[in-house]
């Protein structure tokens, strides 16, 4: 309801983050903080603990990161703290430098996230932003798949209960062994705990569903029913004291090993400020991790900046490198108090939008809200149990590695897919910066075997022609792909942006125009619209999609297709050929015939009836269709021949049915 009423005020004004906005959208922003707020409380905490750091830690990065970038990125709507992509690196530099629990580990990694922080400034500085249009989509996609399915693995021994007595800490080791070791966890899970993770993980999935038919009570987000039900369980099974209990001649044992760990007296928090220990970054493996703190950390923020204008009901578009330099700020600062590392934030950002925020002082009071209740109230949020927080990480995990992108990839091309899943593999088996590293690899190799000229890989070539005194026509040659893809984007943006003209691209020249640059394209005719400027892609046809999707890449090349060909009596002639258009025939073509079939040369029949033969091209879908109307609807009434057969067209889209826009809906998920 919100979101809609947004959609209402954008043509009255677009909503800024300046004073006037403060106090004009103040409503609108303090409702929408508050309510992200509920969300960003568990979630942080499940992410600090889930990260080997203090749970405080993320409530430090959230607070600190909500005041630095509200004042520095002209982001209006994204909300800035720890997220769960950047888990696996925290503890995984975490676990280099002692593991978790341990205060020297914790420091270092405070000094390899100032350090990370000092070159996403500098990277902001130099403009360097747009490198993050240089990844593959379908290797992002599935970096962030394998960080799912890695938060998944790594929290199920904290929903069961799985933590030694002695160090509070649950099992880690490396995913696909963690894998083997689930049969393990469940054999040694904790009943009480285990039913405490069991109803989170319930919740977490169920009350997206439930709460549409609840009215008022679906504003309520589903990490705080979480809350509403395992502080209370926690309660009942009194984690607070340390006891036993014995459950079919099994004693088990129970204490706060199971709870937050957070400050005892109310603003306590401030005694848990930590300091970066700086003599670990003489150690050559912290510029390791901060190498990859920097790398994923920043192209993840600029995703989901990127995200979030495209769901922003006014359409505003953020400036990349300040924002990456407000990020890389409030890095800088939250690490010197001991926070964790920040990003961008999608999910929360998507709820900022739904809630009805418009400013981006909707983040400063998400932020000022956490500080009140950690400072004032620490001694609740210390009843809160691991496992529901686990909970709401499998949650989360399961988003980001859902079946349907599977799905979603394939119908793109199997080529995609393909290069998912080896991303998605690589990073079980190894890390996250060689298994995006593969996938960009395995993208090259296909894009060589599909005719790109290695010398276009990096290097667009590219000829700039004026077409009238508004209007100017790039002609693309050799590829139009992700590796070449900056400069490409930088000619299109110096002479239509900066220079307010009008654009063509032509890739009819082209070899290959892959997928990433497909939807790029599609980006650019937004960031043109917005301008009040036109922005025409063309030679698209001449090209050859490898799927049947809009984003698909397109290869220079010969079309399958299937001719079908059918003989039936001249009377059902005019039937025939309508139906055959309305599954979606472009065209056909008829020949007038005598002849007999089968059945009446075994009748004896010698005369020659008169017949009609039906010949048409198309893609593989409407044959089916059209196949199945020829044994449902025409075979038990009329005797007639059908063959096919796969030929190669010059042209596709000649014999593709052309799609009415209204019908068609683009789709953004988070």
């Amino acid at each position: 309801m919100a979101t809609d009423q947004s959609k209402s005020d954008s043509t009255e004004a677009i909503p800024r983050g300046n004073a006037s906005g403060f106090v004009k959208y103040l409503k609108h922003d303090l409702i929408s903080g508050l309510l992200v707020f509920l969300i960003a409380l568990p979630l942080c905490l499940a992410i600090s603990v889930s990260s080997g750091y203090p749970p405080i830690a993320g409530i430090f990065t959230a607070i600190v990161g909500s005041i630095v970038t509200t004042f520095l990125s002209n982001s209006e709507l994204t909300i800035k703290g720890p997220a769960a992509g950047l888990i696996v690196i925290a503890v995984g530099c975490i676990n280099d430098f002692g593991g978790a629990g341990s205060h020297d580990a914790y420091r270092a990694a405070l000094a390899i996230g100032v350090a990370a922080a000092v070159l996403q400034i500098c990277f902001g500085i130099f403009r360097a932003g747009i490198l993050g249009e240089f990844f593959p989509i379908s290797t992002v996609h599935g970096m962030l798949a394998a960080i799912g399915v890695i938060i998944i693995i790594k929290q199920i021994p904290f929903a069961l209960g799985v933590i030694n007595p002695d160090t509070g800490r649950a099992p880690s080791a490396e995913p696909l062994a963690m894998v083997g070791e689930i049969p393990s966890y469940i054999a040694q899970a904790n009943p009480a705990i285990a039913v405490i993770g069991l109803v989170s993980v319930l919740i977490m999935f169920l009350w997206p569903i439930l709460s549409k038919r609840l009215g008022p009570l679906k504003v309520i987000p589903s990490p705080m029913i979480v809350l509403l039900f395992a502080i209370p369980m926690g309660m009942a099974f009194d984690l607070l004291h340390k006891h036993s209990y014995t459950l079919q001649n099994h004693e088990y044992q129970l204490s706060d090993q199971y709870l937050v760990n957070m400050p005892d007296r109310v603003f306590g928090m401030f005694d848990e400020v930590t300091y970066p220990d700086f003599s670990a970054l003489q150690q050559s493996k912290a510029w390791w991790w901060v190498m990859m703190f920097f790398v994923i950390g920043s192209l993840e923020s600029l995703l989901s900046a990127k995200a979030v204008d495209l769901l922003d009901p006014w359409k505003r578009k953020t400036n990349m490198d300040r924002d990456i330099i407000a990020v890389g700020a409030g890095n800088l600062a939250a690490s010197l108090v001991g926070g964790l590392p920040m990003i961008s934030e999608i999910v929360r950002s998507r709820a900022n939008i739904d809630n009805g925020a418009r400013t981006r002082f909707a983040d400063m009071w998400h932020g000022v809200f956490l500080l009140l209740c950690v400072a004032l109230i620490p001694t609740v949020l210390h009843r809160i149990p691991l496992a529901a927080l686990a909970a709401m990480l499998i949650y989360t995990g399961y988003r980001l590695a859902h079946p349907t992108e599977f799905v979603h990839v394939y119908r793109i091309g199997k080529e995609q897919l393909a290069i998912f899943v080896t991303t998605l593999i690589v990073v079980l088996a190894t890390d996250l910066l060689i298994g995006v590293a593969a996938g960009i690899i395995l993208k090259i190799v296909i894009h060589v075997s599909n005719g790109v000229p290695i010398k276009s890989l990096f290097k667009p070539y590219i000829e700039v022609q004026e077409v009238d005194t508004s209007t100017s026509l790039i002609l693309a040659r050799e590829s139009a792909v992700f590796s070449n893809w900056i400069p490409f984007r930088r000619q299109i943006e110096q002479i239509g942006l900066v220079q307010h003209r009008n654009v063509i691209v032509d890739v009819s020249e082209t070899k290959l125009v892959d997928h990433s640059v497909m939807e790029k394209l599609e980006e650019m005719e937004r960031d043109f619209e917005q301008e009040g400027l036109n922005f025409e892609v063309r030679g698209l046809d001449s090209l050859q999609p490898l799927a049947d999707n809009a984003h698909a890449a397109r290869k220079r090349g010969l079309a399958s297709m299937r001719r079908l060909t059918v003989v039936a009596d001249a009377e059902i002639e005019s039937w025939l050929e309508e139906r055959f258009v309305q599954l979606g025939a472009t065209g056909y073509t008829v020949l007038q015939c005598r002849g007999a079939g089968r059945t009446e040369l075994q009748q004896g029949g010698t005369s020659n009836r008169e017949k009609v033969r039906i010949e048409v091209v198309m893609p593989r879908k409407t044959c089916d269709d059209i196949i199945d109307f020829l044994r449902c609807e025409v075979s038990p009434e009329h005797r007639i021949t059908a063959c096919v057969e796969t030929v190669d067209v010059v042209r596709r889209q000649d014999f593709e049915a052309i799609v009415d826009s209204t019908e068609t809906e683009a789709m953004i998920t988070s």
